[in-house]
């Protein structure tokens, strides 16, 4: 068995443990979740993937993150993935929930921020490239056939929170 997680209902309830292969497979919900990160300017760190991804290979993406282990709380499952994608150590910040279509397959997913305002050591394994883009950059890049599909509509729901839900962090 490979990855397994939880696979969960509409309402984010646990139903059982499974493979995620399997979830995707047969398009069980399960949780995903993602981090934005902002610098102390505000701006967004944005990455490439690199050309032998198996999900989204050389398309561009303003969230990183990945499938919350078995049992794993959306604000751990983050800092997590933080630490292995970034070498970056936070605690990141909830900032919504939704039922994402998917493009593979559906899926919980829990997006997070935090403001970076160490040195990053991106893995090479999940970033080619990166900068930090002003938002009005991000939502020019966004649009671009490059961008992962399931990370434009994390963008939509995060653009459309008002102006004080989605306030830096200190």
């Amino acid at each position: 068995m490979g990855e397994l997680v939880d696979r969960v209902d509409e309402q984010d309830q646990v139903l059982g443990v499974v493979d995620r292969a399997e979830a995707i497979r047969k398009g069980w919900l399960h949780r995903i979740a993602t981090i934005v990160c902002r610098d102390e300017d505000g701006r967004f760190l944005v990455h490439r993937r690199p050309d032998g991804s198996s999900r989204f290979p050389g398309q561009y993406n303003w969230m990183l993150g990945g499938a919350a282990d078995v049992g794993e709380s959306y604000e751990e499952a983050a800092a997590r993935e933080l630490s292995e994608e970034l070498g970056v150590h936070a605690a990141p910040r909830f900032v919504l929930k939704f039922l994402c279509a998917g493009v593979i397959s559906p899926y919980w997913l829990g997006l997070h921020e935090v403001v970076i305002t160490t040195p990053i050591r991106p893995s090479v394994e999940e970033v080619a490239w990166h900068d930090w883009l002003t938002e009005t950059e991000l939502e020019s890049l966004v649009q671009q056939q490059e961008f992962v599909p399931d990370a434009r509509e994390a963008f939509d729901w995060y653009r459309n929170l008002s102006r004080a839900d989605r306030r830096p962090l200190s």
